[in-house]
């Protein structure tokens, strides 16, 4: 039933939900219009990474924790060059930043660059309503007269096709091959960082972040980043000691011309790790199946269990696809499940040194419980040797 809630402030900020539901509050960001599907993220902070990640393509961002703006935002934090997020939705107007890493506000940060944010928003109202039936299209606007065209805002959520069966991963991925040179800033306690290149590490790109780069680099890695739609060859001639998969937005399925063949081939070639729609492509290549989740995993606090060793994860998990467990075949153990909801969370082949996770083991933001993956991966390929 379309429902209109208005927040205590003049609004200059607009949501209108596909279901005909409108809420007002107050924007920020920049000035205009978007459109795409609406999830929660139950994070405490990490907003500007979570904005940056190109996992978030096509997306509208609610954040369920109400203190969103206060450590600013920083040119270090950025996890691509571009946000790829449409938009933000909090339950405050963004806090002043107090942090001294921070070079602007996140308001500022955001209208340089093209996001739009609505505060003032019930965003418990929202996240209910979103568990309840899923992640709604939605329209945002900022206007500071507060003058909207709510029928318009309202056809444009109608209108929104969804993710369901988008190719978002070559959007977002990069144009041509390049070697990745950068450091990681901060290194996880207890974790020896490597002092030289030992690996040829081929990173397919679906939707990179800096800090996967990082890890691989950290690891020992000559890391040369390829595009999503590389070609098999191309990749080999690399000389490559081991093969990653990064994670990245949309449909899994609709990488199934291009990227499912060639993660195939490699899977039978050498060592190979994924992760997010790198480990939802990796199944498809293996004979799973994948499908759209209600409301997805969104956040950094998602208990995972190995099922190997028996040990609980607390990691950062960012998808809207699932591995359909029921669907993998016999030569694949399925070694990670969610505690939250028992889908799937990681799988490794029986007969080759391939495996792969549904959650984000570089963090950024999120907790680094699973980095000890990034050493697992460099065992794999130093026992290849």
């Amino acid at each position: 039933m379309a429902e209109r809630h208005f927040s205590d402030e003049k609004p200059t900020g607009c949501i209108a939900l596909a279901d005909g539901s409108v809420f007002f509050g107050t924007g920020f960001g920049t000035v205009g219009e978007t459109v795409g599907e609406v999830c929660f993220n139950t994070s405490m902070t990490g907003y500007q990474e979570v904005s940056t990640d190109p996992s978030y393509a096509g997306q509208i961002v609610t954040f369920t924790f109400p203190h969103i703006g206060n450590v600013g935002a920083t040119p270090e934090d950025n996890e691509s060059d571009c946000p790829a997020a449409r938009g933000m939705i909090v339950k405050w107007h963004p806090s002043e930043q107090s942090n001294w890493r921070a070079t602007q506000s996140l308001s500022h940060w955001m209208a340089r660059r093209g996001l739009i944010g609505v505060g003032g928003i019930d965003t418990r109202r929202l996240t209910r309503s979103i568990r309840r039936g899923g992640m709604p299209h939605a329209a945002i606007a900022h206007q500071p007269d507060g003058q909207f065209e709510v029928p318009k805002l309202l056809a444009l959520a109608e209108g929104f096709h969804g993710l369901d069966g988008m190719d978002l991963a070559k959007e977002v991925t990069t144009g041509d091959g390049f070697d990745w040179t950068g450091r990681r800033w901060q290194w996880p306690a207890g974790h020896r960082r490597s002092t030289g290149s030992e690996f040829r590490i081929a990173a397919i790109d679906y939707g990179a972040k800096r800090n996967i780069l990082r890890c691989l680099t950290d690891i020992g890695g000559k890391v040369r980043v390829f595009p999503a739609n590389a070609e098999y060859e191309d990749i080999l001639d690399y000389n490559p000691d081991g093969i990653f998969l990064s994670n990245g937005p949309g449909d899994p399925a609709a990488t199934g011309a291009y990227a499912v063949p060639l993660v195939r081939r490699l899977a039978q070639e050498l060592p190979l790790f994924g992760i997010c729609l790198g480990h939802q492509i990796l199944a498809l290549a293996l004979g799973a199946t994948t499908k759209k989740m209600l409301h997805g995993h969104h956040g950094t606090n998602h208990p995972v269990k190995d099922m190997e060793t028996g040990k609980v994860e607390i990691t950062s998990m960012n998808h809207g696809f699932v591995v359909d467990r029921d669907t993998l075949p016999n030569h694949v153990v399925e070694t990670h499940i969610s505690l939250f909801d028992g889908t799937n969370c990681g799988l490794r082949m029986r007969d080759h040194p391939v495996f792969s996770v549904q959650f984000h083991p570089e963090a950024s933001p999120g907790p680094q419980d699973s980095f000890y993956l990034f050493e697992r991966f460099a065992a794999l390929m130093r026992a290849r040797r």
